[in-house]
């Protein structure tokens, strides 16, 4: 299964989040996955390559060409894409992906959760997505999430394609059974 991983081209302040990232890449490596991801090897992005290439994985980076030197383009991956701009970033990525799991990250992350999530909502594919909720990370998006379907702005339908996962154990149960 070839997973896509939003995460932070920071690595943030709590080190048992880099701790718990490096264990999600040895389990994805011992579990045959391939790592897609956004190219970087610096932050939770350098830890989750090098993680999953240590373990004998399969890394691919998207990255596009402007962000090659500002995210530090990680070169010891197993193959690293190149595209002209953050869309064809996204849409290669969901095209090599059969998953989708955030962890930790800033507004990229959550941009592209989101926009991953709405494009499940209106069927461009239905594929898994799932946030992985490290110390308890996604709460606060969790709950805006569940506010919105009360508010009646999500239906509750939708509101079911973000799977959530507090172990990572569960985020690849998750990640290999259907969405929606």
């Amino acid at each position: 299964m070839n997973i896509c991983v939003y995460c932070g081209s920071s690595r943030g302040n709590d080190t048992s989040i880099h701790r718990q990232s490096e264990e999600f890449a040895r389990q994805l490596s011992n579990k045959g996955h391939r790592l897609i991801y956004g190219g970087g090897s610096i932050g939770i992005m350098g830890i989750l390559a090098n993680t999953v290439i240590e373990n004998g994985g399969e890394v691919i980076g998207v990255i596009p060409k402007d962000l090659f030197r500002k995210e530090v383009a990680h070169q010891g991956i197993t193959e690293l894409i190149t595209v002209e701009d953050m869309h064809q970033r996204k849409s290669t990525m969901a095209d090599l992906a059969d998953a989708f799991v955030a962890l930790p990250g800033g507004f990229g992350t959550l941009e592209e959760l989101f926009e991953i999530i709405t494009w499940n909502q209106i069927g461009i594919f239905k594929k898994p997505v799932v946030v992985l909720n490290l110390n308890g990370f996604f709460d606060p998006i969790i709950q805006m999430i569940e506010q919105a379907i009360d508010a009646g702005f999500i239906k509750p339908r939708n509101g079911e394609i973000l799977n959530v996962a507090q172990t990572i154990e569960e985020c690849f149960d998750l990640c290999g059974k259907a969405n929606i």
